[in-house]
């Protein structure tokens, strides 16, 4: 596939113009750019959904193709089953047709599906189907697609496109709308592909897994790198370096240039005609520009009372469906929480009660009186679309007072949001989605509350505001409290986790999301192999079987073992206290997670040793 000269423009802002690109066969690449560059516009026009200003987009004969979209579009009267199989695969039918008869009571039907089954051997491609519906959570055929949440309409349409199986896979922020585990699924179903990929995304851990290389869309001109998200961040800068001191460069020539042109008489030799013309190019490098602002997160500090908030026992319930019992947590100053379990386990729900939008069933809550929230919502709110962006800041804030002191307006504040002067009077209806979700997050913040709510804040922004958003969290004077899908995001914030698990408990978890995953899975390794062991303590010996016998340097390490495993429990207790305590600095308490994390790892490990010599011991006597 190969993209020639192509251009787009929307009113008086061009997006990019004259860029060429080529996509190979098994390449998988990621897009990256900053909200409103045209990202999203330069995947609609790959995929024809779109026309471009000038160029053309070539694709090989006989390629086949699909997009998924940021927000996909469906017949609403549609059911699931008819949006499953919407695509061109020759199995499609023949699948579809069988999953009708299983729904159905015709026998005689589902006789006739199953030959149809076996004829085209299409057993291995219903098995594939099964594991993506299973994995995305599409369960409940027979629905209306008009009753869908948008997160179940963009997962229905993933399935969609992965099981139609096209030669390349053009997808716009594909893990929005996913939980963990699927995200996790989605990784190793694309890295094992034999599809090509164009992807733009913002989870840099999905994209350092998945994609072999990086192609920027900075300033209108496309970039290419070969490596990962760390070598891209390395080789921009050095590009973005370059850059500046050719301006630089071109600047200082342009000045000398300047004044020559101005004592120069009006009669102009060839030669002169000709350093004219190169005084002119000199003038386009030297005069062009790069917004390369950063946003200045800065809060007005705030204090905490001794009081911040305390869960007592709330339980929650919807029908016969009961989503958590008994929850109870007093929250410590300037702690950093993150929420994690699957979609639909209640993680807005819990956050909902917390802000007061709904009533748990049981158990109360109280708040400090100092403590003042923000809470940024997954569906975000609803601006007017002919409203005026400086309008909407204003309604909250004409000034913003900042940490330091300093007072700034709100055209001020807007311009450290990346929305630069000629954005300030734009109706909403002509931001992007990236940049609607970005003056939100503007809203939540400008309030200046020290108890932050954040559900999904990472979806459709981009990957330098994420960066931003990141460290002033991390420094952040007051509380945080995140659901977010993105792993990278939430490990260089969270400091421990409230895990909602299937048996209506949310667990307090000690560290942040890689020292979760790590903890998980030396707990499955610890099971399997208790189990094997637990197995294999008989040896057998043809006719009879003889006990292991535990011996003597056996012994001495169990009553060692019983004495180190005392020993982390205590040290574990400690430490929770002083977290508990709420005195220790950012790295202090980030310290202590990460050491938590460490004697939970080596509980378990000398647990199963003691648990296996304890056998032995019986046995023994």
């Amino acid at each position: 596939m190969q993209v020639d000269n192509v251009s787009k423009s929307f009113n008086e802002k061009t997006l990019f113009e004259n860029i060429s690109l080529g996509i190979h066969k098994g390449q998988k690449i990621a897009l990256i750019a900053k909200n409103g560059t045209g990202k999203s516009t330069l995947l609609k026009i790959i995929a024809g959904l779109e026309n471009s200003d000038n160029g053309t987009i070539t694709m090989r004969n006989g390629l086949t193709y699909e997009y998924l979209a940021q927000n996909p579009f469906f017949d609403e009267e549609m059911c699931v089953l008819e949006g499953v199989f919407l695509s061109d695969n020759r199995l499609t039918p023949i699948v579809k047709a069988y999953e009708e008869a299983l729904l159905s009571d015709n026998k005689d039907l589902l006789s006739a599906a199953t030959d149809a089954m076996d004829a085209h051997e299409a057993w291995d491609f219903e098995a594939t189907v099964k594991q993506i519906l299973g994995q995305l959570q599409i369960n409940d055929f027979n629905k209306k697609i008009k009753e869908l949440s948008g997160g179940q309409k963009k997962r229905l349409a993933l399935a969609s496109l992965l099981i139609s199986a096209p030669e390349l896979l053009l997808l716009d922020e594909p893990t929005n709308h996913l939980d963990l585990d699927m995200i996790v699924w989605l990784e190793k179903y694309l890295q094992n592909t034999q599809a090509t990929l164009l992807m733009v995304t913002h989870d840099r851990y999905f994209l350092d897994r998945v994609c072999n290389e990086i192609i920027e869309l900075d300033n209108g001109n496309i970039y290419k790198y070969k490596g990962n998200y760390s070598y891209f961040l390395e080789k921009r800068d050095e590009r973005i370096e370059n850059e500046k001191a050719v301006i630089d460069k071109a600047r200082n020539i342009m000045r000398k240039e300047l004044e020559w042109i101005r004592r120069t008489p009006m009669a102009r030799t060839t030669k002169s005609k000709s350093r004219i013309e190169s005084f002119y190019q000199i003038k386009e490098i030297a005069t062009s520009k790069r917004m390369d602002k950063s946003i200045k997160l800065e809060q007005k500090k705030q204090w905490f009372g001794k009081k911040i908030l305390e869960i007592n026992y709330i339980s929650k319930s919807f029908g016969n469906k009961k989503i958590f019992e008994n929850f109870n947590y007093i929250f410590k100053k300037n702690e950093k929480i993150g929420i994690i379990g699957k979609n639909g386990c209640g993680k807005t729900t819990l956050l909902n009660i917390l802000t007061g939008e709904i009533m748990p069933d049981s158990g109360h809550l109280e708040v400090g009186e100092t403590v003042k929230m923000g809470y940024y919502k997954q569906d975000g709110i609803q601006f007017k679309e002919d409203m005026r962006v400086i309008d909407i800041v204003k309604e909250i804030a004409e000034v913003v007072k900042l940490q330091d002191g300093t007072k700034i307006s709100a055209s001020e504040f807007l311009r450290q949001f990346l929305f630069p002067n000629e954005m300030h009077y734009s109706p909403v209806s002509k931001l992007s989605g990236g940049e609607r979700r970005r003056l939100y997050l503007m809203t939540v913040l400008m309030k200046n509350p020290n108890f932050l709510i954040l559900d999904e804040p990472t979806n459709d922004l981009d990957i330098i505001t994420l960066n931003i958003l990141e460290d002033y969290l991390s420094h952040f004077n007051g509380c945080v409290l995140l659901v977010s899908h993105d792993r990278y995001f939430m490990d260089k914030i969270i400091e421990h986790l409230f895990i909602f698990e299937e048996n209506t408990v949310v667990k307090d978890f000690p560290g942040n999301y890689s020292h979760y995953i790590h903890y998980k899975e030396r707990k499955e390794q610890l099971e399997k192999r208790t189990l094997k062991k637990e197995n294999t303590v008989f040896k057998e010996n043809n006719d009879i079987s003889k006990p292991v016998k535990m011996s003597y340097k056996e012994q001495k390490e169990f009553a060692q073992l019983e004495l180190e495993v005392f020993q982390l429990e205590e040290e574990k207790k400690q430490l929770e206290q002083m977290l508990y305590e709420g005195k220790l600095n950012h790295e202090e308490v980030l310290k202590i997670s990460v050491r938590l994390g460490e004697i939970i790892s080596l509980t378990d490990t000398k647990t199963e040793r003691w648990f296996y010599l304890s056998q032995l011991k019986e046995d023994t006597i």
